[in-house]
């Protein structure tokens, strides 16, 4: 069987790390990269530390607008795909890239499966959002990571062809924390000691785009009485020039560049608490056993916060004041919520009965 998978960000070359191993060992793969992410430490780097194959494809898309993006990756994808004929498109998340993927899939009349189906943060304001429920609705196969993903799509009314397989980050996750371990070098590049320090990520839109957002956050982190390793996405490093906010930042905040993920994953192990606007990382936090703040008003790992490791702050400073000073989440309450490190060998074995 041949497969077309299509990837762009960060966290989709982390999930396909895993499902490519898998999927190669009896089928063909074509891997469509579609350039989102275009940066070398936001890209490359990822393909040489998890030995994920070097793209067939890549489509060079770059950044722009969610309808530039979606409708350029749109018009590339098909491309490929009319030349390619697979048998299947397997999507992952809930990127532009995805949605256009699936897209590109549907109007061909190709299979598609979507590996993260079912994910929900009920904002409809969130692009993620739309691009996630576009996705799932035109997809043959949903490989959801979570029971609760099971069940929001049988809440829209998607139940055939619905696998509940674990996660996929849980997997690479699992498997690269060790190797992490042995071969980052993080803590003494940035000369830091295991749990003295919290993590900062930021880049989603609602709050890199939004300057009084944005300005909270840095307020917030500058006055906390923490050492914060702040990885600087290229987006929020221009906004966070354009705003004028670099100076504001106290010598507390450690500003680095974009980590590679063995180097990421042993910061996040070895950190106190983490505070993020990502999805993925809110998941990677409640797997480590790490205390989240996110700083967000909703989450699609709704499980996280269910379990009373991850709070949503918003962008209140007060709140985040708050949060990271009393936050301690409970080992009691911590549950195996993302599988045992088996969902990409049952997403594979799932594509391959279709033969």
């Amino acid at each position: 069987m041949k497969i077309a998978s299509i990837v762009g960000v960060r966290p989709q070359f982390v999930k396909a790390s895993v499902v490519s191993k898998q999927l190669r060992k009896e089928h063909e793969e074509v891997l469509i990269h579609t350039g989102q992410h275009y940066d070398y430490k936001m890209n490359n780097v990822f393909f040489s530390e998890l030995n994920i194959p070097e793209p067939e494809y890549f489509l060079g898309i770059g950044s722009g607008s969610h309808g530039y993006q979606t409708g350029e990756m749109l018009k590339k994808i098909e491309e490929v795909l009319i030349k390619e004929e697979p048998d299947i498109v397997l999507t992952y998340g809930d990127t532009n890239s995805t949605l256009a993927g699936a897209l590109s899939a549907a109007k061909l009349h190709i299979k598609n499966a979507h590996v993260e189906s079912g994910l929900r943060s009920f904002d409809r304001s969130m692009p993620e959002e739309i691009n996630r429920i576009l996705t799932d609705h035109c997809s043959d196969l949903l490989f959801c990571p979570t029971k609760n993903a099971v069940d929001n799509l049988k809440t829209e009314g998607i139940t055939t062809n619905v696998y509940l397989t674990g996660d996929v980050m849980a997997d690479s996750l699992l498997y690269n924390k060790e190797i992490a371990e042995e071969r980052s070098t993080i803590l003494s590049d940035l000369d830091l000691n295991s749990k003295e320090y919290a993590v900062a990520t930021i880049h989603r839109a609602s709050n890199t785009d939004n300057r009084e957002n944005l300005t909270n956050i840095v307020d917030a982190f500058s006055q906390l009485d923490e050492t914060i390793v702040f990885p600087v996405h290229p987006r929020t490093q221009k906004l966070l020039k354009e705003y004028g906010l670099y100076e504001s930042l106290s010598s507390s905040v450690k500003l680095v560049e974009p980590l590679g993920f063995l180097d990421f994953i042993k910061l996040m192990a070895h950190s106190k608490m983490i505070l993020t606007d990502s999805g993925g990382i809110q998941k990677e936090a409640y797997i480590l056993k790490i205390p989240c703040i996110t700083l967000r008003e909703n989450s699609e790992w709704v499980e996280t916060i269910e379990d009373g490791w991850n709070v949503l702050v918003g962008t209140d400073k007060e709140k985040i004041f708050q949060a990271v000073n009393s936050f301690h989440p409970s080992l009691k309450l911590h549950k195996d919520r993302f599988g045992n490190g088996d969902a990409a060998e049952k997403i594979a074995a799932i594509i391959g009965g279709l033969q």
